[in-house]
């Protein structure tokens, strides 16, 4: 599927702002149904290229379409921004080791009076407490977060 065609120098040069090499560089073309590109031993060094169907055979990257990637669960509360801190763990010798102390995050249903149904979320214990005293709506609004998308 793929070809490979080597280019000289007379048809892609290098800028010399991005490459202070002068001499010429044999550069490989890959050209495939999909993906064309220009490939050199040079990394860092834009390539640029004065004939059209060089120009054609090597297709933009981000035109590709790629899968977006699903963030993974944090261990962060999105209602107080509660994070995981770090610290010494301090032996009976003294020696200190980096430990990380983590928040105590709980997934937790809770009734949203406005939207009429059950709301999942991750929260901190403190963010619980907060909820209970001042109302789910309040303390969303409050953080800045939409609860119509959870």
């Amino acid at each position: 599927m793929a070809t490979a065609v080597t280019a000289t120098s007379t048809l892609c040069y290098f800028k010399r702002q991005a490459c202070p090499s002068s001499r010429p560089l044999s550069l490989k073309i890959l050209a495939n149904s999909e993906l064309g590109f220009v490939t050199s031993q040079l990394s860092g060094c834009k390539i640029s290229c004065k004939d059209d169907a060089l120009a054609m055979a090597a297709k933009p990257i981000s035109t590709l379409s790629r899968p977006p990637l699903q963030p993974a669960a944090r261990r962060v509360c999105p209602f107080t921004g509660k994070k995981a801190n770090r610290a010494n763990k301090v032996s009976h010798s003294n020696h200190r080791t980096k430990k990380l102390q983590f928040v105590n995050l709980q997934y937790k249903r809770i009734w949203w009076e406005a939207g009429n149904r059950y709301v999942k979320l991750r929260l901190s214990t403190k963010a619980i407490k907060t909820i209970e005293k001042n109302g789910l709506d309040a303390v969303a609004k409050k953080a800045g977060i939409d609860l119509r998308k959870e």
